[in-house]
């Protein structure tokens, strides 16, 4: 009997939520995803040091010193980590934006810009990435400039439906709204008890697949930060879920069925209406909406955080 995770894959893109070469291999994801985060985690692997090594390397002749050495090194880094990504992934990898400049556009817009110029530098071209941004209202301005350089994104750190829908009147190629976070958030603040079948996070995700479907937005809908396989099995059907390798291990062990909840075709009939997303509106909207504000709040911050501890890995090297 074929396991569950060959299931999925036929009804899902499965995309690899990790900086871990061997799990790419192990898994075979359409495409993979990398944040801060994952970034962090890999540099403290020794099997990883040479991607770091390779960054400085490229950068020696640079006659950059200081915080721009350290900057022109971490985009090396990313590239470096994305660029072996899709040695192994047919797909498409998510690079990420710095969280810090996740309220500067200006900003934003150009680092997406140097990122992209240094994969296509390296011989990697554009269609093959997805330049991940915060999805602030900032964020998803730049989004909608990048697109008109060619330049897709992945909105992350989405927990609600008004940052959904300001991302695809944005024409965002991609949306990662976070399950596992919005679940956090809600057992952390109620006293109820949460199934696979009312699910918060997975309630959120339904709502923003079936809007999109209603009223005909490509923008992609990938479900990510899952906390248990009942989640993504919820969630069958999605355009795309990224998963972490220990939920990959854990749907690869398994041979229940995968049936699709998700459906393009009856999300056309359901019985909504269009919400506006004006600047005004979205910020009053995320303003309500005491979860998907704290998340993101919470989302940057640690994201920031972690860049910075990438930061001090590269000063010490480069010292």
């Amino acid at each position: 009997m074929s396991h569950s995770l060959e299931a999925l894959k036929k009804i899902t893109t499965v995309v690899a939520d990790t900086g871990d070469f061997e799990t790419l291999a192990a898994y075979t994801p359409q495409d993979a995803t990398t944040n801060p985060s994952l970034i962090l985690k890999a540099l403290q692997k020794e099997e990883y040091a040479s991607v770091l090594d390779d960054a400085i390397a490229a950068t020696k002749d640079s006659g950059a010193t200081g915080e721009a050495q350290i900057d022109l090194v971490i985009d090396h880094l990313l590239v470096g980590f994305g660029q072996k990504i899709l040695e192994i992934v047919p797909g498409r990898v998510s690079t990420e934006v710095d969280a810090r400049l996740s309220f500067d556009l200006d900003a934003s817009v150009a680092k997406a810009r140097e990122l992209i110029d240094l994969y296509e530098s390296k011989g990697t071209s554009r269609e093959r990435i997805l330049i991940k941004l915060a999805s602030t209202w900032e964020g998803i301005r730049a989004a909608e400039i990048l697109k008109k350089d060619g330049i897709n994104c992945n909105m992350t750190l989405l927990f609600s439906l008004a940052q959904a829908v300001a991302c695809a009147e944005a024409g965002a190629q991609l949306i990662s709204p976070f399950v596992g976070r919005i679940l956090d958030w809600y057992k952390a603040n109620t006293d109820t008890t949460y199934t696979r079948e009312n699910d918060p996070g997975v309630a959120s995700v339904k709502e923003i697949y079936t809007y999109y479907k209603k009223f005909g937005y490509p923008t992609e809908v990938m479900g990510a930060s899952f906390r248990n396989v009942g989640e993504i099995l919820e969630l069958a059907g999605c355009d795309l879920l990224t998963i972490s390798p220990n939920l990959l291990e854990e749907l690869q062990g398994m041979d229940e069925a995968v049936p699709a909840k998700l459906d393009a075709a009856a999300a056309k009939d359901a019985d909504i209406e269009k919400i506006d997303v004006s600047e005004k509106s979205f910020r009053w909207l995320l303003n309500e909406d005491a979860m998907a504000t704290e998340k993101l709040a919470q989302g940057i911050r640690v994201f920031g955080q972690d860049m910075l501890k990438v930061r001090d890995i590269v000063a010490k090297k480069l010292a």
